[in-house]
């Protein structure tokens, strides 16, 4: 049996555990640069918001209803996140991190001398009293019915946090009624092909020939059947695996000179760079992309993007940085104000099947990566950018993001520390 965890709208809890007053009441935190609603609370929901609904065009409903705005602040969330693996990790011996609001445990054994129900419980009570974070927690033979099941916990209070489905009459009953594009593996395109084949339910899907899913679908579609009917197969580790990484932002100010637009760009390139030999891995196309502002009409609007494959799959920032940069020289057109640049990094691999290539130009791989994973390090023990490429520009902060609602880092910085006045 699997279990998964999952927080319930986890970014709006987390601020919430640091302003108990809002408990109940509607909560939204918007994107990076305060242009979206990406996280809500059902009491948010309830009013009419939505999430990727545009700030600017939802303003009367949070004024009306006096919402509470938050910018995003990942260094809270995660901060709040690794406390909460802490707990799993000493419940659980085997605890597969998903994404930042989500674990899989491997309750493989535990039947034999826990209830796993009541088990599980167990530990959603501990993660709420010791975090304040509301969990809901699925448990079933296969991680995506697994997924599932915590669905049906969050959105059914009588499962008090946690739905098992442990029988094939219960993995029956809850196919039939979940919506097939929520299905932990079918996306847009499975999920319109799908349609097109007359299945309208994962129930559907489940009861299908295997001969039928594997004349119709790829590997990807065929575990899905496959843990839809209970038979486990899919590798957590290698699904969470991201096979493109990106970074971008929209710039609070508008810019227009070269030189500023690098510094993004290498600040950027930088970030997926540290992303990806956070999972392990390399990558071996680098594409940079740049716009204007679309919703100034009165402006030129412009906008362009550009990739190159590199030698060798890399995780070095040096060298993706220098990659990004002759792409951005290359799309750059003056004269015009720009509002967003990004990086995105794609046909990423595992960092020990590297291709070799007997031309490379790079001689020295081995001393840049330990030089970047040294950087890694010192920025982990002294705080963000303490080591950077000379050509980021900490100082200038006008094509940075706007945060004008970010919380203080409780967890990560001293001088944001709660304090108590008796």
């Amino acid at each position: 049996m699997y279990a998964l965890v999952d927080c319930n709208s986890f970014f709006c809890s987390c601020e919430k555990v640091f302003h108990p007053g809002l408990q109940g009441k509607p909560v939204c935190v918007l994107s990076s640069n305060d242009g979206i609603i990406v996280a809500l609370t059902p009491e948010a929901k309830s009013v009419g918001l939505h999430r990727g609904d545009p700030i600017f065009k939802v303003k009367d409903i949070v004024e009306r209803n006096d919402v509470k705005i938050f910018s995003s602040n990942m260094y809270l969330y995660s901060a709040m996140s690794k406390r909460i693996v802490s707990i799993l990790r000493e419940s659980c011996d085997r605890v597969d991190t998903y994404s930042i609001d989500e674990s899989f445990l491997d309750l493989r054994g535990y039947e034999k001398n826990f209830n796993l129900e009541t088990y599980m419980r167990g530990v959603a009570d501990r993660i709420r009293l010791w975090t304040d974070i509301p969990v809901s927690v699925g448990v079933a033979p296969t991680k995506t019915l697994a997924k599932i099941g915590s669905k049906f916990a969050k959105n059914y209070r009588g499962y008090n946090s946690v739905c098992v489905i442990d029988t094939d009459e219960k993995r029956r009953k809850a196919l039939s009624i979940f919506d097939l594009d929520d299905v932990w593996g079918v996306g847009r395109r499975t999920w319109e092909k799908l349609l097109a084949l007359g299945v309208r339910t994962p129930l559907e899907f489940a009861d299908k020939p295997e001969g039928w899913v594997r004349s119709h679908f790829t590997k990807p579609g065929f575990q899905t059947w496959c843990e839809l009917n209970g038979y486990p197969c899919i590798d957590t580790e290698e699904a969470s695996q991201k096979q493109t990484i990106c970074t971008s932002h929209c710039f609070k100010d508008m810019v227009t000179g070269l030189d500023v637009l690098k510094a993004s760009v290498v600040t950027f390139a930088g970030s997926c760079a540290n992303k990806l030999r956070g999972q392990g891995s390399v990558a071996l196309c680098v594409s940079v992309f740049i716009g204007s502002n679309p919703f100034r009409d009165d402006l030129v609007q412009y906008w362009n993007g550009g990739s190159v494959r590199l030698p060798v799959a890399s995780c070095d920032t040096l060298e993706i940085a220098l990659a990004a940069t002759r792409i951005l020289e290359s799309i750059y057109r003056p004269g015009i104000f720009y509002k967003r640049s990004g990086v995105i990094l794609s046909e990423i691999s595992p960092d020990s099947l590297i291709q070799q290539d007997l031309f490379d130009p790079v001689s020295n791989r081995d001393e840049r990566k330990r030089l970047s994973s040294m950087m890694d390090d010192m920025n982990r023990r002294f705080g963000l950018k303490t080591v950077r490429l000379a050509v980021e520009d900490t100082e200038a902060d006008h094509w940075r993001s706007r945060s004008e609602y970010r919380s203080p880092n409780y967890l990560t910085d001293i001088k944001d520390l709660l304090v108590v006045k008796c």
